[in-house]
């Protein structure tokens, strides 16, 4: 006879399930391994950079002063300063994946609970909050996201509050869909004829069936959120320089575009390759922990 402790440490059989289908996709597993070794990279970065990101050297221009190739010195080459481009494409790493995650963290948590309290309660608390809710997505995301970075002084946290004020209402939508639908399913109808309060109900019986919803749309945002802020970066109101960043070391080097190509290729290539594989991961884990979407490709 299985004891109630042994029952209460067993997995999630869905959980359990889910995981292993997730591990028999190769593009979600090509994408989690691009994330470890790019999350390593971040964590572990004052041990793999060879050189100070910061750091102009001498040897690091041409005699005419223009950015070196990649040598067996400067694995990547240097930038129009003379500082070794790798060091700061890795500590890029660490500001873009501290933002994408602090930002996507809070963007998720407000739009859940925004979305869960007007799905929940409805009537003119739910039509105030989603009412605002669709005049934050009447501006557009950029346009919004410049104005509030240029009102406070750019800095690694402000960026992820910046963005975060912007992303939060596509997951206050999807959540509030979902919360609106299962508050008026009958095993709610029953815990309120119980007596059960908005907190309990809440917490025990609406929360637990959006846990999946919020995991996958919250790994899908993080690749918006890593590109809104590399476009901010560029555009010079995201993360400011000495501070490396994907997207403000392609705009201090763009004027070398035609004679030193891989200052702003690799910094895009790192972009891309960090956005599509939260992307894939998203895809993935959204095809394995929806049971509506088994057996569709």
């Amino acid at each position: 006879m299985v004891s109630k402790a042994s029952k209460a440490k067993a997995p999630n059989p869905r959980i359990t399930a889910g995981l292993k289908d997730l591990f028999r996709r190769p593009r979600a597993l090509l994408a989690a391994g691009v994330l470890l070794m790019m999350v390593f990279a971040a964590v572990a970065a004052p041990l793999i950079m060879p050189y100070d990101p910061n750091a102009q050297m001498f040897e690091g221009l041409s005699l005419e002063g223009a950015p070196l190739p990649p040598s067996a010195q400067f694995w990547l080459g240097t930038d129009l300063l003379g500082r070794d481009l790798f060091s700061r494409l890795v500590l890029g790493t660490r500001t873009s994946l501290i933002i994408g995650v602090v930002a996507n963290g809070i963007a998720v948590f407000v739009g859940a609970a925004v979305g869960i309290t007007a799905g929940y309660f409805g009537g003119w608390i739910g039509g105030i909050l989603m009412r605002f809710t669709d005049l934050m997505m009447a501006f557009p995301a950029l346009l919004l996201a410049i104005v509030l970075a240029a009102i406070f002084k750019p800095s690694l946290l402000i960026v992820a509050l910046v963005i975060a004020m912007v992303n939060w209402v596509q997951m206050a939508r999807v959540i509030y869909t979902e919360t609106r639908a299962l508050a008026q399913r009958e095993f709610i109808e029953v815990q309120r004829a119980m007596g059960s309060g908005p907190l309990r109900i809440i917490g025990r019986h609406i929360l637990p069936h959006l846990v999946y919803s919020i995991i996958v749309f919250g790994t899908l945002g993080i690749s918006t959120t890593v590109l809104l802020e590399a476009t901010l970066s560029y555009l010079g109101v995201g993360v400011q320089p000495p501070t490396p960043s994907w997207g403000n070391i392609i705009f201090e080097n763009q004027t070398y575009f035609a004679t030193a190509p891989w200052l702003v290729f690799l910094p895009g290539l790192a972009i891309l390759l960090l956005a599509l594989s939260f992307n894939l991961l998203g895809d993935a884990l959204r095809d394995t922990l929806d049971p509506r979407l088994k057996g569709r490709h």
